[in-house]
């Protein structure tokens, strides 16, 4: 009986240092999920608003944002990530399939507002992902950065 107990607490506290690891390591701008989870639909698409706003820190400059593929490695098969605000785009690809490595970041100046990211893949096949996504100001400081999910499907 004590040690069940034992074995239950020393399970518990493990998951809460794992959890407090895991948060501590996380950062507050990033996102991720499963690019189409069945591994059946070849133009699943997620598309969230992103909205950069002063926070106190200054207006935002500009969006910056990369994507990361955590999938294991499938030939040709690539995450795509693409931020949009009012007539100007900007898009990239993480080239290597499943390496956790990020893509190069992509910068997108429109100030404050509202922005459009979407994220896609080449090909079928279930992709694990993570975008990490900031505003920031014309010297590069961190500021508002709000996200609303729209689309996963």
């Amino acid at each position: 009986m004590q040690s069940n107990i034992l074995k239950k607490l020393s399970i518990s506290i493990f998951m809460l240092v794992y959890t407090i690891g895991y948060a501590q390591l996380s950062r507050a701008d990033e996102g991720g999920a499963v690019l189409d989870p069945t591994g059946t639909v070849r133009n699943f698409t997620g598309y969230a608003q992103i909205t950069c706003f002063d926070n106190g820190n200054g207006p935002a400059d500009y969006l910056e944002a990369e994507i990361i593929d955590l999938s294991t490695p499938v030939e040709h098969l690539l995450v795509n990530l693409l931020l949009l605000k009012g007539d100007r785009a900007i898009g990239v690809s993480d080239t290597v399939s499943g390496d956790a490595n990020p893509s190069p970041p992509i910068i997108l100046q429109g100030g404050n507002g509202v922005y459009l990211l979407v994220v896609n893949k080449t090909d079928v096949g279930a992709r694990q992902f993570v975008v990490d996504y900031h505003c920031k100001t014309a010297t590069g400081i961190h500021t508002g950065t709000d996200i609303n999910v729209k689309q996963f499907e």
